[in-house]
């Protein structure tokens, strides 16, 4: 290298101009225009909405990135301990709008766009949502990264950038339609490829022991195939805050994409087969696991990014000249349910067959490194798989899991001696009939802390499904309850609410949820009840002409907006919400001039492509609401929606315009729910059972205002166990008989009596989910809401109140909580000032030294 090339790379010094980092008015619109036409490549003339997108999109990333590099440059610099987030799902929603907020640039940025003649809405309406996750544990985690930014907590969340994502859901019929969900079709402003970071994954093959030089035994695993991961970084801007920390999703891709002379050969679909095997991969979010090779898949894709992200998190080590006992002082990782369990058999597999570290220090390693989030009390949906997929697939990680079990067994038989059936219950290998791998026992093993996701559902977990753990590690065992980001779902949903909040207390409730309580005062106060009624009317003025939009249904503005929008699932009970709907219909046709509260019945979520049930359940919704819909005796009393494709950015319409919060899975189990919080956040009041967060909710804003129904948890166990018999439910109630046999006489499917037998016989002859048993309770305690929704200023007072006694359940004090009892890790600060031309000659001198080795 030259002496003059030398000279010039020790003055580098990044130039920063200030239409990628200025935030007033006329550099906004300047940059906006530059990218228009020197990024899309498109002058004015020729722009589409999509180009118009693009280019505001890139001028908020501009100025993301000047605080990405500097938080990256922060922790490379400063070996900061480092949160890794492992999730299957992360299902961020919108990136502009919320990066908007959290910059807080949001107001000039939609002045600068007007002032050039475009619709600001509609340039946001544009973005295609990433559905990389499936609902409440992918939303979740795009919660929580958040809040890691805005608490200025240096964390990495890891995960799969699945090029189809969840589907999109269509309705033919009244039936879900699944459709392919191409969020990647125009491109994704948001990401930045890092094929120089790119990782190998093995698949399959079988391993050779032997013993080195040194007389240590050693195993290669000698794979049949591999596969390229390739990370995509997002950046996650915390709210004002220079902080800005990485979501690093990773593609799979083929080592070999392309076989020439296979091609030359004239096999020229052969060509690629290397390339299509190993792409499939990524390809879709949550592939049908029915079949055994959608269980492959399953378990495929877990172990890539699993693998894919501890690679890297030990190319990240080295690169800070860290040594590889230092892996537990520089990260802590989080399994975001079971699906990243595998970590604990993989870096076992790295710190023994890669980095030679003798098995107890490697498993000392994993344990201060791992902890386990739980999100299920069923049974049934703690993940295993097939041990023979396992010695198919990752043979070397069966043989790892095998020791792990066998020196857990050991341990078993001396803590609980002659106790076989607990030894069995707990064994990470299922041997009642054929043979799996319980992927929940290995992480409560490999973790040094599991955590539930409410008070209550961490009670039950230690009672049920965790109990033999609980007994044997009852100091690994804590809470942590769900939060949500009020950035997204009250700053950004509820514009109107926002700007009255901040105009009596301030902004800083943003970054301090519980000051909302300072609010209390105005509670009983006329003119801010009027204000509060006032923003909720339009929100749901705003719903209603969306409604009429979309399905050509006038709905009422001043009725009372009840909604249930979640995952379809027969244990959230919304065909208990259909049989109060019913029989509200039943009532009304045998007396047209019954007085009741009017009501907008509002319904959303999808149904796994598999649940025929779940499927059937959205049916008997559509059905009910096309005869409601249609019948003029109804028009101001009655109406039933759904709607179709639920997600992020249609969630953000519907909270804010709900007056009524469905909650009402049967008790003990619902994990914890977020979408009870957020309801809340808005103004809506609860109707629940007794189940998840509810319990914490109603605490906060007060039992009276809160609509309480139903069996507890305890009484559930009780009952079952005592013999339920849901028919005798029926031939006791007639309401409920009624709404059941009106349903099976096919007056909901035109004339159909078969249709919906199925749903109705599970409730008759099994009920697991005890819907029976709640529903009179339900019934009351809706004509209780009913009444109370006609008593403005009372229902206004409890609106005021369940929103600002939400403080607790802001995502901010979960990752506090998650980063004192948890993570033990402390916030790293970025400030941009430093990050100027001075520190950035310091990373010139840098980049001269690297050019001239």
């Amino acid at each position: 290298m030259s002496d003059s090339l030398q000279t010039k790379s020790s003055k580098i010094a990044p130039v920063l101009p200030e239409n990628r980092t200025g935030n007033s008015i006329e550099v906004l619109k300047q940059a906006f225009l530059d990218n228009l036409f020197f990024v899309q490549g498109k002058p004015v003339a020729l722009a589409t909405p999509h180009d118009y997108y693009m280019a505001l999109a890139h001028l908020v990333r501009d100025r993301m990135l000047y605080r990405w590099n500097a938080t990256a440059e922060s922790y490379n610099q400063d070996r900061a301990r480092t949160v890794c987030y492992f999730s299957a799902e992360f299902l961020m929603g919108p990136h502009l709008g919320n990066n908007l907020i959290n910059m807080g640039i949001y107001d000039q940025a939609k002045q600068a766009i007007e002032e050039l003649g475009l619709d600001f809405d509609a340039l946001l309406a544009q973005e295609a949502e990433p559905g990389l996750g499936n609902g409440g544990l992918g939303r979740l985690a795009a919660c929580y990264l958040d809040s890691l930014a805005s608490l200025e907590v240096p964390s990495l969340g890891y995960g799969i950038r699945y090029e189809f994502g969840i589907f999109q859901q269509e309705l033919r019929d009244g039936w879900q339609v699944e459709l392919t969900d191409k969020w990647l079709r125009y491109g994704n402003p948001w990401e930045v490829a890092r094929p120089e970071w790119s990782m190998d994954v093995k698949f399959g093959g079988h391993t050779e022991a032997s013993v080195d030089g040194q007389g240590q035994y050693r195993v290669q695993w000698l794979p049949d195939r591999k596969v390229s991961g390739v990370p995509y970084d997002t950046p996650i801007l915390g709210y004002n805050v220079d902080t800005a920390n990485t979501l690093r999703l990773w593609k799979a891709e083929a080592i070999e994409p392309f076989d020439l002379a296979v091609f030359n050969q004239g096999d020229h679909a052969g060509a690629v087969d290397e390339k299509v095997a190993s792409e499939k991969l990524t390809k879709v979010l949550y592939p049908n696991d029915e079949t055994l090779d959608g269980k492959r898949l399953r378990l495929e894709q877990q172990y890539f990014f699993v693998s894919c992200s501890l690679q890297d998190m030990f190319r990240i080590l080295r690169s800070q000249s860290l040594p590889v006992e230092k892996f537990p002082e520089k990260f802590a990782i989080q399994l975001n349910d079971t699906h990243p369990a595998i970590a604990s058999a993989e870096l076992m597999r790295l710190l023994i067959d890669e980095y030679h570290l003798d098995w107890n220090l490697a498993w000392e390693t994993t344990q201060k490194t791992l902890a386990y989030t739980n999100h299920t009390l069923m049974p049934e949906a703690l993940e295993k798989w097939p041990v023979s997929l396992f010695a198919e697939l990752l043979p070397r990680h069966l043989e790892i899991i095998y020791e792990i079990n066998s020196r857990f067994m050991e341990l078993i038989r001396m803590r609980f001696p002659k106790d076989a059936a607990r030894q069995a219950r707990m064994s990470l290998i299922d041997e009642s009939g054929e043979r799996y791998i319980r992927m929940a026992n290995l992480a409560c093993v490999s973790s040094h802390t599991i955590n539930g996701v409410a008070e209550l559902h961490s009670e039950l977990l230690k009672q049920t499904v965790l109990k033999d753990f609980f007994d044997l590690f009852p100091e690994k065992f804590c809470n942590v309850t769900n939060g949500v980001t009020p950035r997204r779902w009250i700053a950004l949903s509820n514009a109107r609410l926002t700007k009255t909040i901040s105009a009596n207390i301030g902004d800083n409730w943003l970054k301090n949820l519980g000051e909302l309580k300072q609010l209390e005062s105005l509670a009983h106060d006329s003119g801010f009840q009027e204000e509060w009624r006032q923003i909720k009317q339009a929100a749901k003025r705003d719903l209603s002409g969306r409604i009429h939009d979309q399905f050509g249904v006038l709905v009422d503005p001043t009725s009372l907006f009840d909604v249930q929008v979640k995952r379809i699932h027969e244990y959230k009970r919304q065909h208990l919400n259909v049989l109060h709907i019913v029989t509200l219909y039943s009532q009304l046709k045998q007396n047209p001039n019954l007085d009741i509260t009017p009501r907008t019945f509002i319904f959303g979520g999808k149904a796994a492509p598999g649940y025929h049930m779940a499927k059937l359940i959205i049916k008997l919704i559509t059905s009910v609401g096309n005869m409601i819909n249609k019948d003029p005796d109804l028009r101001n009393k009655l109406r039933v929606i759904f709607l179709p494709n639920y997600n992020v950015t249609s969630s953000q319409r519907v909270y804010p315009a709900s007056d009524l919060s469905e909650q009402i899975s049967t008790a003990g189990y619902e994990a914890s729910g977020t979408g009870n919080m957020k309801f809340a956040m808005n103004g809506a009041l609860t109707i629940g059972t007794l189940d998840g967060a509810n319990v914490e909710i109603r605490q906060a804003v007060g039992e009276d205002h809160f609509f309480l129904f139903g069996l507890t948890a305890a009484q559930v166990t009780e009952l079952k166990a005592s013999g339920y018999d849901p028919r005798s439910y029926y031939e006791a109630n007639p309401y409920l008989r009624d709404a059941m046999d009106l349903i099976a006489s096919g007056h909901f499917s035109q004339g159909d009596t078969e249709l919906f037998a199925p749903l109705l016989d599970k409730l008759l002859q099994e009920d697991p989910f005890m819907l029976m048993a709640d529903y009179q309770s339900y019934i009351d305690w809706q004509q209780v809401v009913g009444q109370a929704y006609r008593e403005t200023n009372d229902w206004t007072y409890m609106s005021i109140l369940n929103s600002i006694r939400m403080g607790h359940f802001s995502s901010d004090r979960s990752i506090q909580d998650y980063c004192q009892n948890i993570w033990k890790v402390s916030p790293s600060p970025i400030d941009l000032d430093s990050y100027d031309a001075k520190s950035a000659s310091v990373i010139g001198g840098e980049l001269a030294c690297k050019l001239r080795s």
